[in-house]
């Protein structure tokens, strides 16, 4: 089928929320993407934070043809591959996080967020940075961008937005608000990746966790794009000695290999929701050959976990130099967390030009609205494919 039937077909009977773009995928490896001519594009995205640790590893792809457990475990029964990864995730993420709660991606995981905080303080009032994205259900568009209301006059209420920069004015800012004692959570991602990795100042978190501390709010962190290496820590929480009472996993988690999700919280609240029997169905979360393949993701990543970070070292300065030297057209603010990468310009529409081109060019980044742009290398990629990726970009702005 040629490209412009193909094109047709998708427009008929493919929902989607953005605009189609028309680069058709037929095979993934490591940093690189190859469409249906065999053109090889490298991959500066890596599906927004998925595959942290590249397409395709040889390991993983191995394991699947090794898969002999049942394809399908109905929730409420035993299955010793659920237990392993909770007892994973409980042991390497921050605080005092011990209980997990299955679902099958990020929306799902706020979701069960914002459910659990509300169960547990019965307050329903939250806090959150305007911009942000959390996902696209009816609950996590409401802590999410300001934007949806718009269009959706049925998001929940009292939904308090705070806006960048994060510093210690908007810190004092979310404490007001929490004096009064009504407020179930605050949420954020420890380093806003849509905002164009927006990073707060760590006095802005110290104020925050603090106040949720005093005045019974809890602490969610949105750690589905973050989390995994993504920031140059396991848990972008590290960065800021957070110590979330809920924390939110997708993405990364599963490599890409298999949908899943995944919500820890502190034995306290898991607690309340138990007894209020608000606990959360969901019919394929944490499918058994998902689990499999993000148990293998995540060993590869904790079994490597020393080389890996000094690797993502190692490409934070070589990017950042890189980018400081590289003549852009317009002023460019650069903002670098381990290999989170967000360039902001002054001038509208620059950024998306620079992504069009690139993809011209053979290179795949991503605009973030009309100011910014996002670039989300694999944390173990290499000096060579790095210096070919940015010279592309290096000669499309």
């Amino acid at each position: 089928m040629n490209s412009g039937a193909l094109i047709r077909k998708d427009s008929l009977y493919l929902g989607r929320v953005s605009p189609l773009n028309p680069l058709e995928i037929i095979k993934s490896e490591d940093s690189f993407l190859y469409d249906k001519n065999h053109k090889k594009y490298i991959d500066f995205l890596m599906g927004w934070c998925v595959g942290n640790i590249g397409w395709n590893k040889k390991e993983i792809l191995k394991a699947v043809k090794k898969f002999k457990e049942p394809f399908y475990v109905n929730p409420y029964y035993l299955y010793k591959p659920w237990i392993e990864l909770a007892e994973i995730l409980a042991k390497i993420t921050p605080g005092k996080l011990v209980k997990t709660f299955r679902c099958t991606g990020g929306t799902e995981a706020v979701e069960i967020a914002i459910q659990a905080a509300m169960t547990y303080t019965k307050r329903k009032k939250f806090i959150s940075i305007e911009g942000a994205y959390h996902g696209h259900s009816i609950g996590a568009m409401s802590v999410g961008s300001s934007k949806f209301r718009k269009y959706y006059k049925n998001l929940m209420p009292q939904c308090y937005k705070i806006s960048p920069p994060l510093n210690a004015k908007a810190g004092k800012q979310i404490e007001k608000l929490l004096k009064k004692r009504d407020v179930a959570a605050f949420i954020s991602e420890p380093i806003i990746m849509n905002l164009g990795v927006e990073i707060p100042e760590k006095e802005f978190y110290k104020i925050v966790q603090k106040a949720c501390k005093k005045y019974g709010t809890l602490f969610i962190a949105d750690e589905v794009a973050t989390g995994f290496g993504r920031t140059g820590k396991l848990f972008a929480s590290e960065h800021y000695n957070l110590k979330p009472d809920i924390l939110c996993m997708a993405k990364a988690i599963g490599g890409g290999y298999g949908p899943l999700g995944a919500t820890i919280m502190t034995k306290n609240i898991a607690k309340s929701v138990s007894d209020f029997n608000t606990g959360y169905y969901s019919t394929f979360g944490w499918h058994p050959l998902s689990v499999y393949l993000a148990l293998k993701n995540i060993k590869i990543i904790l079994n490597n976990k020393k080389q890996l970070f000094k690797n993502v070292d190692k490409m934070n300065k070589y990017f950042f130099k890189r980018l400081k030297e590289m003549k852009f057209k317009y002023p460019a603010n650069i903002r670098i967390a381990g290999l989170a990468i967000g360039i902001e310009f002054n001038k509208k529409n620059y950024a998306l030009k620079i992504v069009k081109n690139c993809q011209k060019n053979g290179l795949l980044i991503s605009d973030c609205g009309p100011y910014k742009l996002t670039i989300f290398p694999a944390l173990n990629i290499d000096k060579k494919t790095a210096k070919e990726g940015l010279d592309i970009l290096a000669r499309s702005v």
